[in-house]
């Protein structure tokens, strides 16, 4: 089975899975005391968060060891990353007003966590911007990772924002030092529902690497549809090609022809 195919199966049973940890959340789960039903969209805005976040951390450290090791691998998780962070960011900045608007008496306010949490979402679009921008491969990677990296360091800076401003939005009741003060059966859901985004995340992500790869976004530094031909010496012959470096060992001088990402001779 395919990676796209797992990730495509990963992701419709990471849905049906939502759909059910809601059931138990719109059902089974007991009616917040002062923000009532509205509290429910909860189980969905948070972890959609916590994952938004997560995400962009992971594009940034894909992007540190990708500048070190200038593996392709790394450059296509990052990307399939941001996909899935644009996803989730999307989802918080959709349910976050529909929840506030009952309990704040808005859809919107530039608060510290609403703002950052909404550049978060523009540079998400960024990344995958620049991404779609640059046709070198190889310069792609390196910009993509770089903007990675300050998206990772933003990623602190939300979620410390309620302690270092006054903001309407409350502060985290689960994801701080002392011990989560939700109530047991709320935060089973909670959990439930976290453990169905972390689902979903990998589904995203493995669904997008095998569609990034597919489409040869980065092989070693060369995009493959436009690797230039090597000409062979007389006499002499390829007998080694290695597929992951597209380089070729010739045979008597076993020198390495490495292709270089630009046209064809004479072209």
């Amino acid at each position: 089975m395919s990676l796209a195919r797992k990730g495509r199966l990963i992701t419709l049973l990471g849905l049906g899975l939502l759909a059910l940890v809601y059931v138990r959340a719109l059902a089974f789960t007991p009616v917040e005391r002062l923000q009532g039903p509205a509290q429910k969209i909860y189980y969905l805005h948070v972890p959609a968060a916590i994952w938004a976040e997560t995400a962009m951390f992971l594009v940034g450290l894909a992007g540190i060891f990708y500048l070190f090791l200038k593996d392709p691998r790394l450059d296509r998780f990052g990307a399939a990353s941001a996909e899935a962070g644009t996803v989730f960011a999307a989802i918080v900045l959709t349910t976050g007003p529909i929840w506030g608007k009952p309990i704040w008496g808005t859809w919107w306010t530039w608060d510290a966590r609403l703002t950052s949490t909404l550049f978060l979402f523009f540079l998400y679009i960024g990344y995958l911007l620049l991404r779609g921008a640059i046709d070198d491969a190889a310069l792609r990677a390196r910009y993509a990772a770089v903007l990675g990296i300050c998206g990772m360091c933003l990623v602190p800076f939300i979620h410390l924002s309620v302690y270092l401003f006054r903001t309407l939005h409350p502060q985290p009741i689960v994801l701080k030092p002392s011990a989560p003060s939700l109530p047991g059966s709320m935060l089973v859901t909670l959990l439930l529902s976290f453990g169905v985004f972390t689902l979903l995340y990998v589904g995203f992500v493995s669904a997008a690497q095998r569609r990034l790869y597919g489409r040869g976004v980065h092989r070693d530094g060369g995009h493959p549809t436009r690797l230039r031909a090597v000409a062979v010496p007389a006499g002499r012959k390829a007998v080694k090609c290695d597929s992951a470096r597209e380089r070729c060992v010739i045979k008597d001088s076993q020198s390495l022809i490495p292709p270089h990402p630009s046209t064809t001779p004479g072209s």
